[in-house]
């Protein structure tokens, strides 16, 4: 698999030839001001809850692309009303096997909203599981003991998982939740894109380091692989 970083919840996972875009938030966020948005592909588009600052592209996104946007129910349907046609609905402890793996809906303890302050489903994350390996984005969550359950029901390689604290957990709760995830690779999401959520990110590093774990920090516009 090859992780895009785009900055804040957004990225592209490369995997069995497909793109999966995810939480798509580029052309607001001034930290992503040298990406393009019209140079963007998908094949998919997951998003976790419908806070803007996650769903704000998906709609310009999926016409310019044609990708399959994959949410719960209330997303799809209101993606439906913006005229995206093509959705795949979903719900929490569901899964589908797709055309590059299995996704599974996994809870997250956050809130959900849409832009207009519409109710928009409860939040969720995403664990995508093929023979590349088994990925895991928790969308913007809290610490939660169910983190335990999905290290002991799924072998996940690389964890995905919000560090900027305030509205989330932050770094110290991310190493926690990777070890209860089973799961020595963390890759931070949900840091330094406003003034709430500003980190140190060496501190970050360093910490996971005396957890004996990885934290990875891609640049805006990086390509790794996981």
């Amino acid at each position: 698999m090859k992780f895009t970083y785009f900055g804040h919840s957004c990225f592209q996972l490369h995997t069995q030839g497909k793109i999966l875009l995810f939480d798509p938030f580029i052309s607001p966020n001034p930290l992503a001001s040298a990406v393009s948005l019209q140079g963007i592909q998908a094949d998919y588009i997951l998003i976790s809850h419908g806070h803007s600052d996650h769903i704000a592209d998906a709609v310009a996104l999926q016409r310019q692309t044609g990708a399959t946007a994959v949410a719960n129910w209330e997303i799809c349907s209101w993606l439906e009303r913006q005229g995206v046609e093509r959705t795949h609905p979903m719900n929490t402890g569901g899964k589908w096997k797709f055309d590059f793996g299995t996704v599974a809906m996994t809870s997250a303890l956050h809130s959900s909203s849409f832009p207009d302050g519409s109710y928009a489903g409860n939040p969720s994350g995403f664990i995508i599981a093929n023979d590349e390996g088994t990925f895991y984005y928790s969308g913007d969550t809290a610490l939660s003991s169910e983190m335990a359950l999905l290290g002991k029901r799924f072998d996940i390689n690389v964890a995905a998982l919000p560090i900027g604290d305030n509205f989330t957990m932050d770094y110290q709760d991310a190493a926690y939740a990777s070890e209860m995830l089973q799961c020595n690779t963390v890759i931070g999401t949900h840091y330094d894109t406003f003034g709430y959520i500003e980190i140190d990110k060496e501190a970050a590093r360093q910490y996971f380091v005396s957890q004996k774990k990885t934290l990875l920090l891609p640049a805006i516009g990086e390509t790794i692989e996981i």
